[in-house]
């Protein structure tokens, strides 16, 4: 009985909301293809339930009363709400398909976003993916995208985002140069030596040094003659002996297992989780999109875990 209520009361509440929206019964059964005759009754059936007058109602008009307006406006997301879970649904049944426009800076997008591209194409092979690299912040609604991977604190957008995998920043220097310089033992001591440091393309602002030291994460950033803006030219620089530099394990991977940088002040190395996906709300339910979301969250953390452990 408690549940034919529920019902009645979500009919009659679904009733509501378009005959409000719309200005007549007759338009609201239209759009809920059932009669005005149904529409009048579970309106009726409502303002019993809920002890009010909705409507005041001439033979020429339908109009809310003040208790109805304070009410359409909930009415009308509850609908909208309802209607979103229906889509939804149907996307999920949906086979991913369609152009999938995809940005990220260019150090995620070289090291964990290409090498897991395949077997995403692979998997739904319906879906064109059109990669873009560059760490300029895009403004996906104006540029058709329909996803984003950025790093760092990103202010708040309206976008809708999720956190995808936390990794390692650490220095790192060559065999030859610390052959010539030394070995490191404090971050206190990279002041006797040369380093080189990023800068970001978005805003030009350098990259601090994050260390851990006695239970702090404390940042510097120290003197150098040397700077880049591109993470592949920092790690160039420091595989042909050009100094230390901090850079994520995820891009140092390739050169460590080749011999070509050995990661020092590792016990001072700091984690960040601020990988971050972003998609606009008009994606929410487009499948290629929660697609390719599923399979990057997984991968992101395979691919780093795997990564940092080399």
């Amino acid at each position: 009985m408690k549940e034919q209520m529920a019902l009645e009361r979500l009919t009659g509440l679904a009733a509501f909301a378009r005959a409000g929206s719309l200005g007549s019964f007759t338009a609201a059964a239209h759009a809920l293809s059932i009669s005005p005759s149904a529409v009048s009754k579970s309106v009726q059936r409502l303002e019993k339930q809920l002890g009010v007058s909705l409507f005041t109602r001439t033979t020429r008009s339908l109009t809310l009363t003040p208790e109805g307006r304070d009410l359409h406006e909930r009415a009308v997301r509850l609908l909208r709400d309802a209607e979103a879970i229906g889509q939804t649904a149907l996307a999920a049944r949906m086979e991913p398909s369609g152009p999938l426009r995809i940005t990220a800076s260019l150090p995620i997008g070289m090291h964990v976003i290409a090498p897991m591209l395949p077997a995403f194409c692979q998997k739904h092979p319906k879906v064109s993916v059109d990669l873009r690299l560059s760490d300029r912040m895009v403004d996906l609604v104006d540029e058709n995208i329909d996803v984003a991977v950025r790093i760092g604190d990103l202010p708040d957008t309206g976008l809708l985002s999720r956190r995808l995998a936390p990794h390692r920043l650490c220095c790192f220097a060559s065999p030859a140069y610390l052959a010539r310089k030394g070995m490191p033992q404090h971050p206190e001591e990279l002041a006797e030596h040369d380093t080189v440091l990023l800068r970001y393309q978005s805003t030009g602002q350098i990259l601090q040094w994050p260390f851990r030291i006695a239970g702090r994460v404390l940042e510097m950033t120290p003197a150098a003659n040397l700077s880049v803006d591109v993470s592949e030219a920092l790690v160039a620089v420091l595989a042909a002996g050009g100094g230390i530099g901090v850079a994520a394990t995820f891009v140092t991977a390739p050169y460590v297992a080749r011999g070509e940088l050995v990661p020092i002040l590792a016990d001072f190395a700091v984690e960040r989780d601020n990988i971050t996906a972003l998609w606009p709300e008009s994606r929410r339910t487009n499948p290629a999109v929660r697609a390719f979301l599923t399979v990057m969250q997984a991968s992101f953390r395979d691919r780093i875990r795997l990564l940092d452990a080399e």
